[in-house]
């Protein structure tokens, strides 16, 4: 069996909805990195997948990819009771809807300071800057300490941990870079709170500080400082959507026409959702087979390496009709297919909801609406989306120019409806 890893850094999104045509729509079955691989596609197999008697994750992960984007010691490394206890932590911190409004507050009063600033420019890198407003974002919310002149180095650094963990070459290495001194400042900074009298406080960061292990102990300042950067890391990570959004308001005016017009938290919601379905992120996620298993009369050995497609998953025409037309009317029509939607993966909470997925919508939803009712001007430029480079965004970063706020500009804060 041939190793298809060359083929896969070479075609990126492209690769497994490829593989998966050629071989008439049956599982793909190859090798990755040397090891067996099938390939999964369709609703019935994300079931199938985020069944934990079935596929084990969290020992699937290739040290390349704890030491870039999760970091060792991780909630997502761990097994049995502590994987448990560590996993409800962030389920607490990220599923309150109070948190989530909170965290679209401090993205609104952020992206209002942003453009302020964006507005005495002859031009912005969208991409640049979308990623220091989340960074200051988050940070505030969370009650974690950022000087302003650390800004820009800490947005660089959470973008390259995410932007580094596929790649090979300079990319990779800049992720790893970033990874240790991203650890070192927040390690210092739980040594120093630690160091207080105070009680522990009820902020994000207070309570990852205060988080004990299974048997009483405090977690490590390293580890602690790991499972900060699994809050600040995804949440910086929207960036890629934000820009997408971006894209998608000028490719797509009438999208821009709605969010400007309706207040309601259902229209933000669809778009939202629609770019999350139709721009590329995760190209698909794995685990490993936890026992002998069989998929449509497959046999499927222990250990074997399971991916689910979740980029073929999202515009699959049997459940996205024209699913390379955007269009957010989709969402407003009724629920979506189900489990036909993952572009994040899934995280500790279990199943294929992101622990941080209503949080992404919420603020995404956000900033979206806020460009809508922005006049800015989009000069020319590349706005091509390289499907070769995992993640993947325009080229240009979305340069935009002369930004003002609409004179009647009302920006309500946007919960995350739910369908």
């Amino acid at each position: 069996m041939v190793d298809s890893t060359l083929p896969l850094l070479l075609n990126g999104y492209t690769w497994l909805p490829d593989r998966r045509r050629r071989s008439g729509g049956a599982p793909v079955r190859t090798r990755l990195l040397g090891k067996k691989t099938i390939a999964l596609h369709g609703p019935a197999a994300v079931r199938f997948f985020y069944d934990e008697q079935h596929i084990h994750r969290h020992d699937a992960l290739p040290q390349p990819v704890i030491d870039t984007l999760f970091g060792r010691g991780a909630v997502h490394s761990l097994d049995g009771e502590r994987h448990q206890a560590r996993k409800a932590l962030f389920t607490g911190l990220l599923k309150d809807p109070s948190a989530v409004q909170a965290l679209t507050e401090h993205v609104s009063e952020h992206m209002k300071r942003a453009r302020a600033e964006w507005s005495r420019k002859n031009r912005v890198v969208l991409f640049d800057e979308m990623a220091k407003v989340l960074t200051r974002a988050v940070h505030a919310w969370a009650g974690v300490p950022l000087a302003e002149d650390a800004v820009g180095r800490t947005a660089r650094d959470l973008i390259s941990m995410v932007d580094g963990f596929a790649a090979v070459g300079p990319r990779h290495f800049r992720a790893r870079r970033a990874r240790r001194h991203q650890e070192e400042r927040l390690a210092a900074l739980v040594d120093s709170a630690r160091a207080e009298t105070e009680e522990a406080g009820t902020t994000v960061f207070r309570r990852i500080v205060a988080h004990r292990d299974t048997d009483g102990s405090l977690l490590t300042p390293h580890t602690t400082a790991v499972e900060l950067l699994n809050v600040l890391r995804p949440t910086v990570a929207i960036t890629w959507f934000a820009v997408f959004a971006a894209h998608a308001l000028h490719r797509y005016p009438d999208s821009r026409h709605t969010l400007m017009i309706d207040d309601g938290p259902r229209s933000g919601w669809a778009f939202a959702q629609e770019v999350r379905r139709f721009y590329p992120f995760a190209p698909f996620v794995g685990g490993l087979a936890a026992e002998q298993l069989e998929w449509s009369g497959r046999a499927i050995a222990p250990g074997t390496m399971v991916l689910l497609d979740l980029y073929g998953l999202d515009h699959d025409p049997d459940l996205w009709p024209d699913p390379y037309r955007f269009d957010p009317s989709r969402f407003l029509t009724g629920p979506a297919p189900a489990d036909a939607l993952v572009p994040q993966g899934g995280g500790p909470v279990g199943g294929h909801r992101c622990p941080g997925e209503d949080i992404t919508i919420a603020v995404l939803a956000t900033m979206a609406r806020f460009l809508a009712r922005s006049a800015y001007k989009v000069p020319e430029q590349d706005l091509r989306i390289p499907l070769r480079r995992i993640p993947t965004t325009p080229r240009s970063g979305f340069v935009i120019s002369d930004i003002t706020a609409l004179a009647d500009e009302r920006l309500p804060a946007t919960g995350a409806a739910r369908d």
